[in-house]
């Protein structure tokens, strides 16, 4: 089987623990307005490659990945979640941490997908969930789609034990008030499967890439924050939890 796959890297440090190989799969349903690989969206664009390929290649510099592992990311890895099984349990056969990075926005509660991704989490070690806004209607106004399936997909996480980190990003205007914040550390409040919660802060390091594509950037001239900003979000989601 192949799959779509916009890049690898091989040397990445912020994509899960340790040093990561990482795969980054194109698609996306969601048009975050802040998102910095508007590159990868389309789902058939890409080059084809094979998961016995990919890990070849991986396995060739296995060395250097012995603290640290595989990390699916996009785009959205679950659009192509046939291939990414197929990707993860070669990595298994082969010892290697795997870790995937979604959004969770392909979840669905039907018998067909959750055997699926079942089999999927059977081989995934850590799952990285980006929540991007608690309220379903910002949400929305956010990426484009409502929440309901990444939260419902949070709380399956927590159902099977799947070790999570959670990423949320803070943006101006968006995510940055402590209502918002609050309500993100009342969800979380009784997961007993977060191995960690990521606050980070928004930047504009894509902006050139829609220029370079001819998009206009969603979010104009919003101004960047900073780790600063970041560690205080974080500290109002954790006093509410």
């Amino acid at each position: 089987m192949s799959g779509a796959i916009h890049s690898i890297e091989t040397l990445g440090t912020v994509d899960g623990p340790g040093l990561r190989f990482v795969v980054f799969f194109e698609g996306c349903p969601m048009r975050c307005l802040y998102c910095h690989n508007p590159d990868t969206w389309v789902p058939k664009a890409g080059e084809k490659k094979s998961a016995e390929g990919i890990i070849r290649r991986m396995v060739r510099n296995i060395d250097f990945y012995r603290t640290g592992g595989l990390t699916a990311t996009g785009g959205e890895p679950l659009m192509q979640i046939d291939f990414l099984i197929e990707l993860f349990e070669l990595a298994k056969e082969n010892h290697i941490h795997t870790c995937l990075d979604t959004s969770g926005v392909t979840f669905r509660e039907t018998p067909e997908y959750l055997e699926k991704m079942d089999r999927l989490l059977a081989v995934t070690d850590l799952v990285m969930l980006d929540i991007k806004h608690m309220d379903d209607e910002k949400h929305r106004e956010l990426t484009g789609h409502g929440n309901k399936h990444i939260l419902a997909f949070a709380k399956y996480l927590n159902k099977k034990g799947k070790p999570m980190r959670v990423r949320h990003v803070i943006i101006p205007g968006f995510t940055d008030n402590e209502k918002e914040l609050a309500a993100l550390g009342q969800f979380l409040k009784d997961f007993d499967n977060i191995e960690k919660i990521e606050t980070l802060p928004y930047h504009t390091l894509g902006k050139a890439k829609y220029e370079n594509l001819g998009i206009p950037y969603p979010l104009g001239n919003t101004p960047a924050l900073t780790s600063k900003d970041a560690k205080a979000a974080l500290a109002v989601i954790k006093a509410n939890m």
